[in-house]
């Protein structure tokens, strides 16, 4: 198998490749339209790459809106099945039916297998799974709802706990909050950040400005 990983530098990314079994041949992550930052997480291409070298795999980024986001993305997948002969690729997703016809749709594109193994498995389990296979994840954005005070915090049973008490989904799968991983099973070293400003984006959403050590 030589395998792409869709990845968000988030933990449901993390733990999918996880559940593949295979080392990464490739990363795919998708920035705003400025090139910036990730798309939702709202990362560096710094911290990405960071990602990456802890993984042992190269990372690709694209830049793009939302409105050429799909051609961009099957663009890309195309140019990398036949870079690296790719086989497969995985996605994070749980349970958003259009996220998984997305997926297999972009993979039918690039002639390349679909594999999502998270698939319409328990949420709260999910989590739990993550936390007790040694992933490091912290909240990097959120809604208004769940408010600034929770950027920063690391996915722990308390902050399963506290979600839960708030009636959010406590893997964020509607979107609710985003993570980055900065530590799991399959990196070779942790990855250490420094926590910079909270910000708000004018539209509900806040994101915390990470640099690396």
């Amino acid at each position: 198998m030589k395998l792409l990983c869709s990845w968000s530098g988030g933990k449901d990314s993390c733990y999918a490749l996880m559940q593949m079994k295979h080392k990464p041949t490739v990363l795919l992550n998708a920035l705003n339209e400025n090139g910036e930052i990730s798309r939702s997480h709202g990362l560096s291409k710094a911290l990405l790459h960071a990602q990456a070298t802890a993984l042992g795999a190269s990372i690709h980024l694209i830049s793009a809106t939302w409105n050429d986001y799909t051609e961009k993305f099957i663009n890309k997948l195309k140019t990398l099945s036949n870079q690296y002969e790719l086989t497969d690729a995985v996605f994070g997703d749980i349970d958003i039916e259009s996220h998984r016809e997305w997926e297999e749709k972009v993979c039918n594109a690039a002639h390349i297998n679909c594999n999502l193994p998270l698939w319409q498995q328990d949420r709260r389990t999910l989590v739990t799974e993550m936390i007790d296979a040694g992933i490091v994840a912290m909240i990097v954005s959120c809604n208004d709802y769940l408010g600034q005070d929770f950027l920063g915090r690391i996915i722990n049973h308390e902050t399963i706990d506290l979600l839960d008490a708030k009636g959010v989904d406590v893997c964020g799968e509607n979107g609710e909050f985003h993570t980055v991983v900065l530590d799991c099973p399959l990196f070779n070293k942790p990855i250490e950040v420094i926590q910079g400003e909270k910000l708000s984006n004018g539209t509900g959403y806040h994101f915390l400005e990470l640099s690396l050590k």
